[in-house]
C-alpha cells in the first residue's frame, strides 16, 4: 500500500473545505451540521489550536489524523464508519501536521489535556500539530458508553470529512507500507533474525476499550494484522485510561515501532508481522491470550519480539505473561512500558515482574509532578483539571495554573515511544 503525505502548513475557517498549497480551509458550519446528524450530540462547536498559542485543550478524549483513500478501494476506519472490509490496500493520503481533537463534557475521570505552549507543551506531541478541536456536548439521558461512542464517531467523521480535501492535491512524499503475505516475508532475508511485534491493546472494559474493525478488542483472540491495515484505521481508540499512556487513534495511525521495524526490514532484521493481543481483567483471560500470543509467534518462527503495553497496573501482568511465555519458546523479548514509580521515583515501577523480563525500555515516570502556567484561552472545560487521573485536591489554581502529575498530559509517557521524554546520562 502507498501512503502519500501532504504537509499542512496552516489551518483557517472559510467557505468550503479545501486544501491549497499547504493551507487547509475548514467550512465550520458544514462540519458542525455533519456532526449534529448524530442525535446523541446536542451541540458542537469547532475551534482551531495552533503550536505556540496560549491555548489549553481540556479534557481531551481522542486525537485522530485526517486521511483519505484515493485509490484501491476500501475505506478508512472499517467497521466504524463503513462495513468491515479488509483495509490496507491501494493508496492512502495523509494530512500530515494536522489533527482532529475531541473534547467536551468528561466521559471518564481519566481523560487528559494538551497545552499548545508553556511547560506542558514539552510533554505532548500534539502541541506541534495544528489541531481542529471539536467541543461536543452530549444529549441528556444517554449512558456513558453512548456518550463515549458518539464522541468517538464524531472525531472519525470529522477526520474523514477533512481528509477529502486532499484528494486532488499532489503529495510531498510517498512511502510504501508492506502488506505482503507471511510466506513472502519468510522467504525474504532468511539469514536475518525474524522479529515479530506484539501490540497490546487496552481492553479492560468500563470505558477501557479499543476497537479492531469495529469489534471491542476484549472479544478477540490474539491475531495477525498488517501494518497497512493499521495505517488505514483498523485499530481505533475508545478508552478513557490515563492520558499519559493511552494510545489515541492518532498513535495507532502513526505507530513509530511499526515504522522503525519497516525501516529496518531487510537491513538488520526480517520484520515478519504484527500480532495484536488484548489486556484482560480475569486471570483465565490473561492466560488464554498470552498462550495464543506465544503460540502465534512460535508458529511464525520468530527469533525475537518487541512487546508494547498500553496502560499500567493490571496490564502489567499481561505484559509479563507475554514476555515469560515467549522467552520459554526461545524467543528473545524487549518490553516497552512506562513507570508509576511515585512522585519521588522510589517506588516499584511495575505491578508485576519476572527475571526473564531483562530487556525493558522505559518511556518515563508518569507520577512526576509538573506546574503548568495559565493559558489565555481554554477550549473545553477548565474544571476538568480537578477530575483527571494525576490531579489532586485543588490542582487547578485560582489564576488558572495547574499542578498535576504528567499522567494527565496526552501522550506524555506513551508506550509506543511516541512521546518527548528521553534519558540522559547523569553527570
Amino acid at each position: 500500500m502507498k501512503v502519500e503525505y501532504m504537509d499542512i502548513k496552516d489551518m483557517i475557517f472559510g467557505d468550503g473545505t479545501k486544501l491549497k498549497e499547504g493551507l487547509l480551509t475548514i467550512d465550520k458550519q458544514e462540519l458542525e451540521e455533519l456532526l449534529l446528524k448524530d442525535a446523541r450530540i446536542l451541540s458542537v462547536d469547532v475551534d482551531i489550536a495552533k503550536p505556540g498559542e496560549e491555548v489549553r485543550i481540556i479534557p481531551v478524549k481522542d486525537v485522530i489524523e485526517p486521511r483519505v483513500k484515493t485509490a484501491g478501494g476500501g475505506s478508512l476506519f472499517p467497521g466504524m464508519l463503513s462495513k468491515a472490509d479488509t483495509a490496507g490496500k491501494g493508496v492512502t493520503r495523509v494530512l500530515s501536521g494536522a489533527a482532529v481533537v475531541t473534547t467536551g463534557k468528561i466521559v471518564g475521570f481519566q481523560e487528559g489535556m494538551i497545552d499548545m505552549s508553556g511547560s506542558g507543551s514539552d510533554y505532548t506531541p500534539f502541541s506541534s500539530t495544528i489541531n481542529l478541536v471539536l467541543v461536543l456536548k452530549p444529549a441528556e439521558g444517554i449512558s456513558a458508553k453512548e456518550h463515549e461512542e458518539a464522541i468517538r464517531l464524531a472525531g472519525l467523521r470529522a477526520a474523514v470529512y477533512i481528509g477529502e480535501s486532499a484528494r486532488d492535491e499532489d503529495p510531498q512524499r510517498i512511502i510504501e507500507v508492506h502488506d505482503e503475505t507471511i510466506k513472502t516475508l519468510m522467504g525474504e532475508n532468511e539469514n536475518l533474525p525474524k522479529v515479530v511485534y506484539i501490540y497490546m491493546l487496552q481492553s479492560q472494559g468500563l470505558l477501557h476499550d479499543t476497537y479492531v474493525y469495529g469489534t471491542d478488542a476484549k472479544r478477540i483472540l490474539p491475531t495477525l494484522i498488517t501494518p497497512a491495515e493499521i495505517a488505514d484505521g483498523a485499530i481505533v481508540s475508545g478508552n478513557c485510561v490515563s492520558a499519559c499512556d493511552k494510545n489515541t487513534t492518532y498513535h495507532h495511525q502513526n505507530n513509530p515501532l511499526i515504522e522503525e521495524l519497516l525501516e529496518q526490514h531487510g537491513k538488520n532484521l526480517n520484520f515478519i508481522g504484527v500480532i495484536i493481543t488484548n489486556e484482560n481483567v480475569t486471570l483465565a483471560d490473561k492466560e488464554r491470550s498470552s498462550n495464543f500470543t506465544a503460540k502465534l509467534a512460535a508458529q511464525l518462527g520468530a527469533d525475537g519480539a518487541i512487546i508494547s503495553e498500553e496502560g499500567f497496573g493490571n496490564p502489567d501482568t499481561d505484559l509479563i505473561m507475554n514476555c515469560v511465555k515467549l522467552e520459554k519458546q526461545g524467543i528473545k523479548t524487549v518490553l516497552i512500558t512506562d513507570e508509576f514509580a511515585g512522585r519521588d521515583g522510589a517506588s516499584q515501577s511495575l505491578a508485576d515482574a519476572d527475571e526473564k523480563a531483562d530487556a525493558v525500555v522505559s518511556t518515563g515516570n508518569a507520577n512526576e509532578i509538573v506546574h503548568l502556567p495559565p493559558m489565555k484561552k481554554i477550549i473545553g472545560i477548565e474544571d476538568a483539571a480537578d477530575k483527571m487521573a494525576g490531579s489532586f485536591e485543588e490542582s487547578l489554581k485560582e489564576d488558572g495554573s495547574i499542578a498535576i502529575e504528567i499522567q494527565a498530559i496526552i501522550g506524555a509517557t506513551n508506550e509506543l515511544g511516541y512521546n518527548r521524554l528521553a534519558a540522559t546520562k547523569k553527570k
